[in-house]
């Protein structure tokens, strides 16, 4: 059995939710390993970042957003509404001041605290959509392509709206 890797880079916008199509990005992976049949693997190793299969959708609102992409943030949001408030009991309880302490303590703390800014940490929404969702997506290759029907599309979304960032996924290909 054959295992190939790719790395890719994707970019989040912050303030809403970042989604970001990648269904060619891992067609070329799968094209590139040279592996025919077996399974591709797309992970994402950020805890506020999910890789899901979906439908494409062809209707777009006017800022870009895919219909599908709305109505689930819309369902996401009933259930788990957007973090705007410190954190409290009736709220959200993270961010603890003890996890604000650890952040305050690492090398790059100014990169997720900016001029000190703790709101920049209001994101426990984000960490449990992507947890509800999942870091990764497994499907299968056939015959050296990604087997989806011709509307089945690889996204990968980064919920975290604090700021914008340059996320990483991998693209795993095993097979023969």
């Amino acid at each position: 059995m054959a295992v190939y890797k790719e790395k890719i880079q994707i970019k989040s916008h912050g303030i809403t939710p970042t989604f970001v199509n990648i269904t060619a990005e891992v067609r070329a992976a799968i094209a590139n390993s040279g592996i025919r049949n077996g399974i591709v693997t797309v992970i994402s190793p950020h805890t506020t970042c999910s890789v899901f299969f979906e439908e494409y959708v062809h209707d777009v609102l006017p800022d870009g957003t895919e219909y599908l992409q709305r109505d689930l943030n819309k369902i996401l949001g009933k259930i788990i509404p957007d973090q705007t408030e410190p954190p409290s009991e009736e709220t959200y309880l993270y961010p603890g001041e003890k996890h604000y302490e650890a952040v305050e303590s690492w090398p790059d703390a100014a990169s997720y605290l900016p001029g000190g800014d703790r709101t920049a940490l209001f994101n426990c929404d984000a960490h449990l959509k992507a947890s509800i969702l999942g870091s990764s997506a497994t499907l299968e290759v056939d015959d050296g392509k990604l087997a989806v029907g011709p509307t089945g599309y690889v996204y990968f979304v980064d919920f975290d709206r604090t700021r914008e960032r340059t996320r990483r996924c991998s693209i795993i290909v095993m097979g023969e």
